[in-house]
């Protein structure tokens, strides 16, 4: 009887902070629903009316949608790429030791911690400038002819922005797996006469399956609306080369003031990334139960 009364006093005493969370949650969601109904244009006010799913028609067949979609598959598995092989890279090296190992940690962890803006303004004013960044000095320093990175190559650039900001992240959770990797069975494959790749292969990469399991949810969700480094670098450009669901999102709202145009791709937005979501929970909820 104790018990129900305390359950029931805790359910109680957090009944407040879970219905702020859920109207936090559910009214704009809710709105949203609402103003993608609606032909609704901020330079046209008072001039609202209902559109039924014509909001949900034009974006879906908006070419600019698919250019956006690819662009998002594109990102997202680029990162993904270069930060799982990249991490367990780093992973193991960092598992060596060295002279002045854990400054060598914090230094390779550091990126995380740089707000994206700030990041993308260096790597597009002091790594990728085609006159005075540094790409641009190394290639002159060996003759070639420097590259205009965010014009000629906008969605590769944005992939390596990205991808230098989430390596640390992807290093950090694969180094803890690596550590926590029992020594006797490395000096045991060792004394069986297993080299250094059949570790990694059968021993070390089988060890870190969750932990690269992890990495990708985690990634994934977040990669999904990446938007501060494509603002501040190529505003989705030249044309819509660069340019992903959450940014063209953003320009349907304060680029057209289409706000009823631009509830509709959010909408479309947040349920492609829950269906991505549904199946990256299953593939971790899988991964962990072997």
């Amino acid at each position: 009887m104790a018990t129900t009364h305390t359950h029931s006093s805790a359910r109680l005493m957090m009944a407040p902070s879970v219905l702020l969370l859920l109207a936090w949650m559910i009214v704009p969601l809710v709105m949203t629903v609402y103003f993608s109904f609606l032909r609704y244009n901020l330079l046209m006010p008072g001039m609202e009316e209902f559109a039924g799913l014509m909001n949900y028609r034009f974006f879906l067949t908006d070419p600019a949608f698919f250019a956006a979609l690819t662009n998002t598959l594109l990102l997202v598995g680029g990162v993904l790429l270069i930060t799982v092989i990249g991490g367990i890279a780093f992973a193991l090296l960092l598992d060596q030791p060295m002279f002045g190992q854990g400054i060598v940690r914090i230094l390779v962890i550091a990126p995380f911690f740089i707000m994206p803006t700030v990041s993308a303004l260096v790597w597009k004013n002091m790594l990728m400038n085609p006159v005075n960044g540094l790409f641009a000095w190394i290639a002159k320093l060996l003759g070639l002819q420097p590259v205009d990175w965010l014009a000629n190559y906008p969605l590769l650039s944005i992939i390596m922005i990205v991808a230098w900001q989430w390596l640390p992240f992807a290093t950090l959770i694969l180094l803890t797996a690596l550590q926590s990797l029992d020594e006797e069975q490395k000096e045991a494959a060792e004394m069986d006469g297993a080299g250094p790749v059949s570790k990694l292969i059968y021993i070390i990469l089988p060890h870190m399956a969750r932990a690269i399991t992890v990495v990708i949810l985690i990634e994934t969700i977040f990669l999904l609306s990446v938007f501060a480094e494509i603002l501040v670098t190529t505003n989705g450009g030249p044309g819509y080369e660069s340019t992903n669901i959450t940014y063209l999102v953003y320009a349907q709202a304060l680029l057209q003031f289409d706000v009823g145009g631009a509830s509709a791709g959010g909408i479309v937005a947040v349920v492609l990334a829950n269906i991505v979501a549904f199946f990256l929970i299953r593939l971790i909820g899988k991964n962990l139960e072997s």
